[in-house]
């Protein structure tokens, strides 16, 4: 057995699709109609289609069950560009316990979308932030020549 990818279903397939097309930048890989998959290897599925599937079983959305997680390493500039895009917010961007900065949104049927900075950003962040890179180690909970290649990485 091979694990393929994440779908989830939602209302209206091409309102969904211009979200993540044109506010979190994700491509397209297979347009299959009532299911759409992006080249991260997660799909869309129209929910209607997906109902009748499964028996017609009823689909809950907005559990905050679940969620898709993106990186991004601008998450300030992320969260602001979001804002004027009107999409809500499931909370600002803050770090996380382990350092990393993040921000929580809804896609159009309320899927929590997670964006957080690379661990290498962060990494790189936290360096310049004053953090030794062993100090970064032990913070994230991530090894030291990780750190040390990702500062490398983002300082050239």
């Amino acid at each position: 057995m091979k694990y393929i990818c994440p779908l989830i279903t939602v209302a209206d397939i091409q309102r969904s699709r211009d979200f993540y097309e044109g506010v979190l930048g994700q491509k397209v890989k297979y347009d299959l109609g009532e299911n759409v998959t992006f080249e991260g290897d997660f799909a869309i599925h129209l929910q209607s289609h997906f109902s009748r599937l499964i028996d017609n079983k009823p689909i809950r959305q907005g559990g905050n069950n679940f969620e898709l997680y993106f990186e991004f390493d601008d998450i300030d500039h992320l969260a602001d560009r979001l804002k004027e895009q009107k999409v809500e917010f499931v909370h600002e961007a803050r770090e996380q316990p382990w350092r990393q900065k993040v921000v929580r949104v809804y896609d159009p049927d309320r899927h929590i979308i997670d964006i957080g900075e690379s661990l290498e950003y962060l990494s790189y962040r936290l360096s310049n932030e004053g953090l030794t890179a062993e100090q970064v180690s032990v913070a994230v909970g991530i090894p030291v020549d990780f750190v040390r290649a990702s500062i490398d990485r983002f300082s050239k």
